[in-house]
This record gives C-alpha cells, sequence and structure tokens, in this order.
C-alpha cells in the first residue's frame, strides 16, 4: 500500500483500510469499467457498504467509532476505486447522516440513522440549486407553513448526487422569518407527492455515479420535517466540510491507481528495445506523481489528526480539498501520458479517473471558491462578490 513517507498508521487504521481495499479489489472494480460505460451506478454493491461498516463510520452512537483518519482512509480505498463508489458513500454518511445526528431532533435520530447506517434508506443532499452553485445563499427553494403546521416546499435543485436512487432527501430551503429569509433544513422522504427525481444523463464525469435534479412543486411535509438544531448556512456548510474532509483522502486514492497502473505498464511496456520505465523521461514523470501523492498524504493524514484532536478548522480543510484535487488531476493527466494511446481506453483506469477529477475538483466547492476560503482566512479580508 503506497505509503512512501512511512506515515505511522495504528493497527486499526490499518485494518480498516486493508478491509476496504480487499473490498474494493475483489468486489468493486471487476465492476466498474463496465458500469462507467454504461452510466450506471452498481446499487448492488450498496448493501455490502453497510455490512463492511462503511457509512457514518465516524457518527458518535450510531457509526463503528472509527477516528477521522480511518474514515479518510475508506474514502481513499473507495476512490481508488472509482470516484463514484466514495461520493456514494460521503453524501450517505456526511451530508444525510452527519446532519441528522448534529442538527435533528432525538426522534429523527432514530427514525433514519439506524436505517442510513444499514443502508435500508438511501440519502441525498439537496442545496445546489440551478443558478445557485457557488452562491448557495441565493438558493430560490422556499418553504411555508400550512395552516394546519405542516410545511409546503417549492424549488428545483440540481447535480444532485444519489438522488434519483434516494428514498430522504436533505433540502434546504428559506423560510420566512419576520422582514427576512432564513435557510433551514427539511428532512423529505422522496414518496412525498409533488417531489420529483430527473437523472441527468450524457455525463462525460462521474458516470457510475447517480446525479440528479429534484423538483418540489406543492411537495408537503409535517412539521416535524424540519431540522431544529441550525438555522442559516451555518449547517449546509458544516455538512460541505465534513464531505470535503472524506474528498481530501479520496483523490489520492484516484492518483494512486493511476500511479500504480503507469508504473507496472512502464515496466512491461517496450520501446526502443526496452522497457519505457529506463528512460529518464518517464521515470521524471513517475518520481514527480510519486513526491505529489506523498506530500498529499502528509497533509490528509495532519488533517485527520486535527480533526480527531478536534482541532481542524474550515479553512485548512479548504487548503487541502483545494491543494489535493488540483495535484490529483495533475497526476492523472501525467499518468495518462506514460500510457500514450492506451491512456485513453477504458481497458486501463487511468481515463476513467481523469474524467472523474474533473467533476470532484469542481463540486463540494470549486478550487476558486476555496482560493478565496483560504484567502480571506489568511488576510482576514473578503474578497467574495456580493
Amino acid at each position: 500500500m503506497l505509503n512512501y513517507a512511512g506515515w505511522p498508521l495504528s493497527p486499526e487504521q490499518r485494518m480498516v483500510q486493508s478491509v476496504t481495499r480487499e473490498f474494493v479489489e475483489r468486489e468493486a472494480l471487476p465492476l466498474m469499467r463496465l458500469a462507467f460505460e454504461e452510466e450506471r451506478f452498481p446499487r448492488e454493491l450498496v448493501p455490502r457498504f453497510a455490512e463492511l461498516g462503511l457509512l457514518g463510520a465516524t457518527i458518535p452512537g450510531y457509526g463503528d467509532d472509527v477516528d477521522h483518519v480511518s474514515h479518510g482512509l475508506i474514502c481513499q480505498e473507495l476512490e481508488r476505486g472509482d470516484s463514484a463508489l466514495r461520493s456514494f458513500v460521503t453524501v450517505q454518511s456526511s451530508l444525510c447522516m452527519y446532519p441528522i445526528w448534529a442538527f435533528g431532533s432525538p426522534e429523527q435520530k432514530a427514525r433514519y440513522l439506524p436505517a442510513l447506517k444499514q443502508a435500508e434508506i438511501i440519502g441525498c443532499f439537496g442545496l445546489t440549486e440551478h443558478d445557485h452553485g457557488s452562491d448557495p445563499a441565493g438558493l430560490e427553494t422556499r418553504a411555508v407553513r400550512d395552516g394546519d403546521g405542516s410545511w409546503i416546499l417549492n424549488g428545483t435543485k440540481m447535480w444532485i448526487s444519489n438522488g434519483g436512487i434516494a428514498d430522504l432527501a436533505v433540502i434546504w430551503a428559506k423560510i420566512p422569518d419576520g422582514n427576512r429569509d432564513v435557510v433551514r433544513g427539511f428532512l423529505v422522504d422522496t414518496d412525498r407527492h409533488g417531489f420529483t427525481a430527473r437523472e441527468v444523463h450524457h455525463k462525460l464525469s462521474m458516470r457510475a455515479s447517480v446525479t440528479s435534479e429534484l423538483a418540489l412543486q406543492d411537495c408537503r411535509v409535517p412539521a416535524d420535517a424540519i431540522l431544529p438544531g441550525v438555522q442559516g448556512l451555518r449547517g449546509p456548510l458544516a455538512c460541505l466540510n465534513e464531505s470535503r474532509f472524506g474528498i481530501v483522502f479520496g483523490v489520492l486514492g484516484a492518483a494512486m491507481a493511476c500511479y500504480e497502473c503507469a508504473l507496472d505498464y512502464s515496466k512491461v511496456r517496450e520501446q526502443f528495445g526496452r522497457p519505457i520505465g529506463g528512460f529518464q523521461l518517464v521515470q521524471e514523470r513517475l518520481v514527480d506523481a510519486l513526491q505529489a501523492i506523498t506530500q498529499g498524504q502528509l497533509l490528509a493524514y495532519q488533517l485527520g489528526r486535527l480533526k480527531d484532536e478536534g482541532r481542524a478548522r474550515p479553512a485548512q480543510v479548504s487548503l487541502a480539498k483545494r491543494a489535493n484535487c488540483s495535484m490529483a488531476l495533475d497526476v492523472a493527466r501525467s499518468m495518462r501520458g506514460i500510457l500514450g494511446g492506451n491512456g485513453i481506453s477504458l481497458e486501463y483506469p487511468i481515463a476513467r479517473h481523469m474524467a472523474n477529477l474533473e467533476a470532484v475538483y469542481t463540486y463540494e466547492g470549486t478550487h476558486e471558491i476555496h482560493t478565496l476560503v483560504v484567502g480571506a482566512d489568511i488576510t482576514g479580508l473578503d474578497a467574495f462578490g456580493r
């Protein structure tokens, strides 16, 4: 397992990584090439996610009480298979289970968290809209009270992972509060009248992931569907901070897969009478990739340690997401070059990872948005347009 810096993992962390890696190698990877080609999520793997304890692993009282580095290693190994695998687990764990645990009522926790943990229900997270991605404060989905105390939701969400297969949607909407609007979270069962999910097709990235548009048209939910423990953007942004942590580790897995494929290929592919791995320019690409991955690992492991100690700040997560997503995409592009024309074939995993990373680079906060988050943190000056 690639750990060139020799970062000391505990026996428990090594076990979590080994179990996840074995699952990916034996059960997931044989499915991913065809799933990507057919634009199909391998839903048959979902029960195994639950059996292996990969869902909500760090949620106190409902997970498996693993530390955050272990959760990161789960994400790393899943994305070494495909970004769609890690994305499913991230959405279920960080974007659905986390807000219910952090902001939900005891009744909401009891109803949903065990079922989400066991994958008896699948969740999704509805924040992004057609016209509001990097600017969530501008979201237009609204919820108003009806006479019986229930809520009626109207609006549309876009680019929602797991949306088309979800049984539960965490929907963020604005409600009137005096002379202003306040963002609140709602737990919406997707079989409610007025809720529609439409799958997004013809994607060139994350093809093995379910991506959907969610439409809520006079969708009525009960009074107790609202998350009572948070209001304002602090709620959804806290969830995104959790999911970005998983991405920091996840993209390392994609970069590792590309590096390992190119390294193996360089030892057997011959040109001019000898393996191309013996040429200086190829070795330079491989060493540059190993160096970048190792630096990314050190950044991720340190962030995980800070998170386990309760000292990780959102700006640090933004810095790590920005750095590792950029690194992974650069590594994928460079390793594709080592394979030459074969690099674009689905017979090898590199082009698949490279395509997926184009989406991961953008979602959960674009490279540019994280630049401004860190920039504001180090200067004390907010550069966001307002």
